[in-house]
């Protein structure tokens, strides 16, 4: 396995050296907001018109921020009703109060934080890269440690986190922080890289290892079934880009398959980094490493077909819904944090 310790340099790796090149080609729109967009916005575009009626078609999708290096983790804080997310490389934590626009540093200190979200509690979650755990954030101000060991064993680098109504805690652990000093430090992989689930007492238990990097991670609305992103060829070369899918057993995953891969015809395959489910059960992923006419946002339905897609001009890296009716969806992608109203909800609270 590659340890090569550049993130871009892994996707040229695995991309060649054409992707890279088309990555250079960038949208002509003006995301500065100066010009306005003609409705429906040509960027949000619907392959099945028939199935998808999320878009809006006198919405257009915004850019609310640019500055960060590697912004990842997107999380609705319900309660105070703002944006929250990590820049990585920075090592930092924003925070955006969509009343004004306002962004200010959440977090100056992360331990360079990558996937977030908030329990039914109203607490923060985080993934960090550099101390190698799951942390939760209390009220106090506490740090609560939810996860950094297995059998005795350091994780390798959490990277993404979701809660169950049960009081459980789920998260992949890829090992990505652990790999260059950009976005955590080099350090040694101790386990194979899995996904774990923490119950209310704090045990933790192995889901599944039966992926190479598994990244995003998301429930079913039902919470019947369990969809992981797998972006090992990131140091694999020829591995599939998919989105793996299990059905949920109580405690446990079982039937493990594809759910789909995210290549598309003429186009090309990238990862699938950050995923979200809307109420009709659709599947909405952060892609990216393409160019134009990849990058941005894909729609699955839960058969997996492709219903639609958000074009941006940057690698998206996340997404999660928003908003005081979590109809907003919001995109961090490489530099940038864009949104779009969409005429669906969220399934779950982040």
């Amino acid at each position: 396995m590659s340890t090569n310790p550049t993130r871009r340099s892994l996707f040229t790796t695995a991309l060649g050296a054409a992707a890279v090149t088309t990555l250079a080609a960038q949208s002509k729109r003006d995301w500065t907001g100066k010009d306005p967009v003609a409705y429906p916005d040509p960027d949000f575009i619907v392959h099945d018109a028939k199935r998808f009626k999320a878009r809006i078609t006198n919405g257009s999708i915004e850019r609310l921020y640019v500055g960060c290096r590697w912004a990842e983790g997107p999380a609705w804080n319900g309660n105070a009703q703002c944006l929250v997310w990590s820049d990585i490389p920075n090592n930092r934590q924003l925070r955006l109060n969509v009343e004004d626009g306002h962004v200010s540093t959440y977090r100056p200190n992360a331990n360079y934080s990558n996937g977030n979200t908030f329990d039914y509690e109203g607490r923060q979650l985080s993934c960090e890269h550099d101390t190698r755990r799951v942390v939760r954030y209390e009220p106090s101000g506490a740090v609560t440690v939810i996860a950094d060991k297995f059998e005795g064993k350091l994780l390798n680098a959490p990277n993404d986190v979701v809660v169950h109504p049960d009081g459980s805690i789920w998260f992949t652990d890829p090992g990505y922080g652990i790999l260059s000093a950009y976005e955590g430090h080099v350090d040694k992989m101790l386990l194979k890289e899995a996904v774990y689930r923490v119950d209310k007492t704090g045990q933790i238990t192995k889901l599944s290892d039966d992926l190479h990097k598994p990244n995003g991670i998301c429930f079913s609305p039902d919470y019947k079934k369990l969809y992981v992103c797998d972006t090992g060829s990131t140091h694999e070369p020829g591995l599939p880009n998919i989105i793996q899918q299990y059905d949920i057993d109580g405690t446990k995953v079982k039937n493990s398959k594809v759910f789909i891969n995210t290549a598309i015809k003429g186009k090309g395959t990238g990862f699938a980094d950050g995923i979200r489910a809307d109420m009709q059960g659709n599947i909405w992923a952060g892609l990216g490493w393409v160019g134009p006419g990849y990058d941005g946002v894909h729609v699955f339905a839960p058969n997996g077909d492709l219903l639609a897609q958000i074009l941006l001009p940057e690698t998206c890296a996340n997404l999660c819904f928003g908003g005081r009716h979590r109809n907003r969806l919001f995109m961090t992608a490489s530099q940038s944090v864009y949104s779009v109203y969409v005429e669906t909800r969220g399934a779950h609270i982040c």
